[in-house]
């Protein structure tokens, strides 16, 4: 959707699917998110509220999709980066898999070269097959090093960074910048946020050539007009707007926005080359998989809803019709550095509530790239009161335990306020 990223392969993808515009992750973090996406449930549903490893970060300790495909009769297989932990009940389902018990088997290469074995043996043996690829880039930004990258001429900065004002935002952002990852470009001349800018652009070039790959063995091993396609993200990266980079306490667009392109074959009600503006969530991926494999549920409650209707027939009159109104998501915190967030967004506003640090709200309509924070305007008291009393009433009906976590300071030593 930025022109300025060359992405051949996911615009042939989306030329023959369709594209969200308005597609969400629960959380912007690898393994709560990830959770979401292989159960179609919240990380405080999962109990995997960080990253694995990290404070708040247990491991998954329930069944993905992936149990419930094989009993339908779907050969799974899943390569790649796997970041949920290695309990024996979240383990189970996959046929063949590489990453999954051992997270050190993986590279995007080797991903891909699994997946053409793959394929090539789901053509020969033509049985109904579901196969989850998790690459690393564009996530190897995080090997950008300043002393070594540059960039050409001509890399554009967004106009955030150069609008960002961070006295009228929650400090913690600064504080991201001035003590935490962000450090690496605190103060550097722009050139260098340029080459960060290119750097983390050519990260997205490899991993769109890995999915011509892929969609080039499906066609190759003639299965690619009966086989859904997904192409999404679990969470997004700051790319430089807003004077940020990595991930990190905050809910701007770029990090909770995520990619989100399904092709459904003609056989099976696809509409091709469509652009849809209903919301999204990771937790619809499981309750679509099974909706199209032919089951109602997983066997557990999800908190989305089958993309289906919005994958096949009128497109349009599906989206008037979506049984959603906002996205919630959710945030704990990195490593020892707990900083829960809240955030509710509809199609005008975005409103987001930390837990000791503050408050946003932004206009979306008015203010799509989120520089003028409304929280203490007086003209939107009712604006924010309504959307904060959503957000409570969500946070009751989904037993979220965000009031009653704990803030901490960099080194992990409680916070109160």
């Amino acid at each position: 959707m930025d022109p300025w990223f060359e992405t051949p392969n996911l615009d042939r993808l989306a030329m023959g699917g369709v594209t969200f515009e308005r597609a969400f992750c629960t959380t912007p973090q690898c393994s709560p998110s990830r959770s979401s996406i292989f159960t179609g449930r919240y990380p405080s549903d999962t109990g995997v509220l960080g990253n694995v490893g990290a404070y708040g970060g247990d491991p998954l300790r329930e069944p993905t999709v992936a149990p419930a495909l094989q009993a339908l009769g779907y050969r799974t297989g899943y390569a790649g980066k796997w970041h949920l932990g290695d309990t024996p009940c979240a383990l189970t389902g996959w046929d063949v898999e590489q990453g999954v018990t051992d997270p050190y088997s993986y590279s995007d290469s080797g991903t891909t070269d699994f997946a053409l074995d793959f394929l090539r043996s789901a053509g020969e043996a033509g049985q109904p097959f579901a196969l989850f690829l998790s690459y690393e880039d564009p996530h190897d930004v995080y090997f950008f090093d300043p002393d070594v990258h540059g960039a050409p001429a001509g890399v554009p900065l967004p106009e955030s960074w150069h609008r960002q004002l961070f006295e009228q935002v929650p400090a913690v952002q600064q504080a991201f910048m001035t003590r935490d990852q962000g450090t690496l470009l605190l103060g550097s001349d722009p050139a260098l946020w340029r080459a960060y800018r290119w750097f983390y652009r050519e990260k997205v070039r490899l991993y769109d050539a890995y999915v011509g790959r892929v969609l080039d063995a499906l066609e190759q091993n003639g299965l690619a007009d009966h086989t859904i396609v997904f192409a999404t993200s679990d969470h997004g990266d700051m790319d430089t707007h807003h004077r940020l980079i990595f991930k990190g306490p905050f809910m701007y667009e770029h990090m909770v926005r995520v990619p989100l392109i399904v092709r459904v074959p003609a056989a099976l009600g696809g509409v091709p080359g469509q652009r849809i503006d209903a919301d999204a969530i990771v937790t619809d991926f499981v309750p679509t998989l099974l909706d199209f494999a032919g089951a109602p549920h997983i066997g557990a409650p999800v908190d989305g809803f089958s993309l289906r209707p919005l994958l096949t027939g009128d497109v349009q009159a599906a989206a008037r019709a979506w049984p959603r109104d906002y996205v919630v998501g959710q945030y704990h915190g990195k490593q020892r550095w707990v900083n829960p967030i809240r955030m509710i967004r509809t199609a005008d506003y975005k409103y987001n509530r930390y837990l000791l640090h503050g408050e946003e709200l932004y206009h979306l309509a008015e203010d799509p790239h989120e520089l003028v924070n409304l929280a203490r305007d007086p003209g939107y008291r009712s604006v924010k009161a309504e959307l904060a009393g959503e957000l409570d009433r969500w946070i009751e009906r989904h037993a979220d335990p965000f009031y009653r976590l704990t803030v901490t300071d960099r080194s992990g030593a409680p916070l109160s306020g």
